[in-house]
């Protein structure tokens, strides 16, 4: 699964994993076998199908952004006090920009997608440099938190320059909304997941895929083909010029990263700065099923080090001296949910998922492990406080989990075998078991997936024209977004792309108050288009300081609220 820096990822216990990240590349994984899968055949059928519509899609996307631009009044956004579903305070602004559901025809119907703006504050005397857009990924997560972002010291600068713009893709929030399932079917818990899958059960997670995809189906109808990348990029276009913007300033974060580069290759002259904060590997021969596969070593790394930080803090925690010891604490809390649920709504499901942001996220780490250590005390209250699933973000949490699921499906070819899912996440799980299962029974649905025409990855890098400087920037041990996808894109974006590495951190998404280092690059970037070299390294930020139950309510200053972090899948 995928999920977000500045957004923190609330992934659902039914949801459970996905991401991209490795500091080296471990061993590929085994690509589906095109004899035996009929994958291939299937990508030359579509491909054939699909690319005089896609021609078609990015000539309409040309004719609505020049109609954005240059409609009388233009720019074409008109800002207002945002509705009170947005939860925004009255510093924030909202718009809706209407964009044709498919870009093939343009005077077609329409759909309407929110976005969100604080205008630039000019503090210090600053000189406006336009709108600076941000995307954080999921796919399924919505932007419109951003705006606030320019309220904190780590973005004072920045706010000064710019208009902060968020927004909410196709599909997220109130932007032509998306649901595959009535959202109280995981509305509570509890859910109990084998940590070792059988046959049967196996055979349970296919029955399931197969019904989600037609729930995707039935309740999007027509609509569903239309809810991709390359519409996401479309969007963005439109986006760009609706803002009155001559050429797009971004920062996409996560699945964010891979948008930001799908449009800087079909799009690189309007491409003016951008931001690319724990970068996807946009290899197209690895979008979208190989990249999930190489999350599970990314996630199993970060496992480990969460056990040894609990380790080296066995006097506070007391849940062993050693990454084994703690990791057999955190058997022993799963044997026992298994039985008795915890607060009668954490199984293990809910707490696979609620651990698995402790793979993401360091700084959960302290009230992850005072969690298991008051469990095993005997107090399972802290453990059902932080796993349970809560109700009413069910439809939230769907409907992160639909985008999620049509972006991926639609984006590329499955397999669309059991066996070679089997096959690979059996062999995968023998080295990465922390994860394998989780991501796998959750991209499953694209095996099945109802729409015959699917998208052929963009190549991003291929074209001829050069992308302007751009600034990607990743943390050595990220688990979601691997650290050779942090590579490979620098590497197709080309000489003008610039690295900045956080070594031997792991959090996922590097930038707005983790690592003052990072910022300052980000920063400077961003207010004067320079970088500090083709590769620049930071060091790590600090690691959480241990805290005990008692001590729950002292939090690090300077990081992101809470309360502005969305929920991603």
């Amino acid at each position: 699964m995928m999920q977000t820096p500045l957004a923190r990822c609330g992934v659902a216990a039914a949801v459970l994993a996905l991401s991209l990240c490795t500091p080296s590349r471990p061993a590929r994984a085994t690509v589906p076998r095109p004899d035996a899968t009929g994958s291939a055949a299937r990508a030359a059928a579509a491909g054939a199908g699909s690319t005089a519509r896609t021609a078609a899609a990015n000539a309409g996307a040309e004719l609505v952004a020049h109609r954005a631009a240059h409609a009388p009044g233009a720019p074409g956004l008109r800002f207002r006090p945002c509705a009170s579903v947005e939860e925004l305070p009255s510093t924030v602004e909202c718009a809706d920009l209407p964009v044709p559901l498919d870009y093939a025809r343009p005077d077609g119907p329409q759909i309407s997608l929110t976005v969100s703006r604080i205008a630039a504050t000019g503090h210090g005397g600053a000189r406006r440099q336009g709108a600076l857009v941000y995307n954080p990924g999921g796919p399924g997560a919505s932007g419109m938190f951003f705006p606030l972002l320019g309220d904190l010291p780590e973005w004072e600068r920045i706010g000064a320059a710019y208009d902060l713009v968020g927004y909410a893709p196709r599909g997220v929030g109130r932007s032509a909304p998306l649901s595959c399932e009535d959202p109280a079917v995981h509305a509570k818990g509890p859910t109990q997941v084998p940590a070792e899958p059988s046959a049967a059960y196996k055979q349970q997670r296919v029955a399931a895929a197969r019904a989600y995809a037609r729930g995707c189906a039935l309740r999007a109808g027509a609509a569903l083909p239309y809810y991709s990348t390359l519409d996401n990029v479309r969007d963005l276009h439109v986006l760009r010029a609706a803002l009155g913007e001559e050429k797009l300033t971004f920062m996409g974060a996560s699945y964010g990263t891979y948008l930001g580069a799908v449009y800087a290759s079909l799009h690189p002259g309007r491409v003016r700065r951008m931001v690319l904060d724990s970068a996807v590997d946009p290899d197209p021969r690895r979008i979208w099923y190989l990249d999930n596969l190489e999350q599970a070593p990314g996630f199993e790394r970060r496992w480990y080090d969460f056990r040894a930080w609990a380790a080296r803090h066995h006097a506070t925690y007391r849940l062993g001296a050693t990454p084994a010891a703690v990791q057999a604490s955190y058997e022993r809390v799963r044997e026992a949910v298994a039985r008795t649920p915890a607060g009668k709504t954490v199984g293990t499901g809910e707490l696979q998922a609620a651990f698995l942001q402790a793979a993401y996220y360091d700084d959960v780490w302290p009230e992850r492990a005072a969690a298991l250590s008051a469990f095993l005390a005997g107090d399972p209250g802290p453990l059902a406080e932080q796993a349970r699933p809560d109700p009413e973000s069910a439809a939230a949490r769907e409907n992160a989990r639909a985008v999620y699921t049509a972006v991926m499906c639609n984006d590329a070819v499955w397999p669309a075998e059991w066996e070679t899912w089997d096959r690979d996440n059996t062999e995968l799980a023998r080295r990465a078991p922390f994860e394998t299962w989780a991501n796998a029974f959750l991209n499953l649905p694209c095996a099945y997936w109802p729409v015959g025409e699917r998208q052929q990855p963009v190549a991003v890098g291929a074209r001829p024209a050069v992308v302007p400087r751009t600034l990607i920037v990743a943390a050595e041990r990220d688990g979601a977004t691997p650290y050779a996808g942090a590579l490979e894109l620098q590497r197709r974006l080309g000489s003008g792309a610039a690295l900045v590495t956080e070594e031997g951190a792991g959090s996922h998404g590097v930038v707005g108050g983790r690592n003052d280092c990072v910022d300052r690059h980000v920063e400077r970037y961003l207010l004067t288009g320079d970088t500090s070299g083709w590769r620049v390294t930071c060091a790590p930020h600090p690691e959480p300081a241990p805290v005990s139950l008692d001590d729950r309510a002292a939090r690090t200053p300077g990081k992101v609220p809470r309360a502005l972090l969305p929920p991603v899948v």
